[in-house]
């Protein structure tokens, strides 16, 4: 199927310039960053705080959907390839999130690698979820995990990683577009690849560069953690939604990664976004994919309640 018209156009605002990500990581990060910065004045419900995570301070961005109340809240950990993006770049999705779910959003300036490789942004995630869901002080709402890309590849870890230290319990998580396998060569058995790896968005050469520079060690690579969709055991998982898009190259591995949670008896509900390209959570929400992925995540919301 071809692409639209408006999503191609849509395509060519946000493709990033093709560069040796591996030997160039500064000049694509800033790139990115200034790309997506929002210049405009943080509305006067947002503000900035951090998380002690007993070794460092880790920064996070509040976004309120309104000046009162006390809402729950959606953790959110940004894309990237674990090597772009902060709180600054993603300031206007987060916004928009909390002020299209009714929820208030939590954004996790994770580190970044490959000064920090894995698995020190997972640990990031941890120690700020561990205190949003353990702390009373901080926050007594419940709290649900979203992450898109790299963000996605976050959450899903972070609850593999939750469920083992057995330290506090995520209850939901969405997924979107998620990356949750460790291979994206000529070798893959993901069709999603084969089909759109190249002149899109996201390559799959990038793909594997992102985690050519996520990782700390080759063994990373087979860490469930690393690719949650390497994970034996996945029972007791949180509710899970996963959104894909048709277009993505990692479609296939992000609903596979849905079949493999249902099949181990979760809750999952898995969409596929038609006409979707991997990265189309960050344009504004005027556009019909992003419309219809905040139905599907307000739904999702209103129908799994926290037990």
């Amino acid at each position: 199927m071809a692409i639209n018209k408006v999503v191609r156009a849509a395509l060519k605002a946000i493709t990033y310039r093709d560069i040796d990500i591996k030997k160039n990581y500064l000049l694509h990060r800033n790139f990115v960053n200034l790309a997506h910065r929002n210049y405009l004045k943080p509305p006067s419900n947002t503000w900035d705080c951090s998380i002690d995570s007993g070794s460092h301070n880790i920064p996070i961005r509040i976004y309120a959907p309104g000046d009162k109340g006390n809402y729950p809240v959606l953790l959110f950990f940004h894309g990237g390839g674990w090597v772009v993006g902060n709180i600054d770049s993603y300031s206007k999705v987060c916004a928009n999130m909390a002020k299209l779910t009714g929820h208030k959003v939590v954004s996790v300036d994770y580190r970044l690698a490959p000064e920090n490789p894995f698995p020190a942004g997972l640990e990031d995630c941890y120690s700020v979820a561990k205190a949003f869901i353990s702390n009373k002080v901080i926050n007594e709402k419940e709290v649900t995990i979203i992450g898109d890309s790299a963000g996605g590849n976050l959450a899903a870890a972070l609850s593999l990683l939750a469920k083992e230290r057995n330290e506090f319990k995520i209850k939901r998580q969405i997924l979107i577009y998620p990356a949750t396998y460790n291979d994206h060569s000529e070798t893959t058995p993901f069709q999603s690849v084969h089909d759109y790896g190249t002149e899109y968005l996201l390559t799959s050469k990038k793909i594997c560069d992102y985690m050519d520079l996520y990782k700390s060690s080759e063994e990373d690579r087979n860490s469930k953690y690393f690719a949650p969709l390497l994970a034996e055991d996945l029972k007791g998982q949180p509710d899970t939604l996963i959104i894909t898009a048709e277009f993505c190259p990692l479609r296939d591995e992000g609903e596979q990664y849905g079949k493999k949670l249902r099949a181990a008896g979760n809750n999952v509900e898995i969409f596929r976004i038609k006409d979707g390209l991997h990265g189309f959570f960050a344009l504004p929400p005027r556009f019909p994919q992003v419309r219809l992925c905040y139905e599907i995540i307000n739904t999702f919301l209103s129908s799994y309640e926290v037990k």
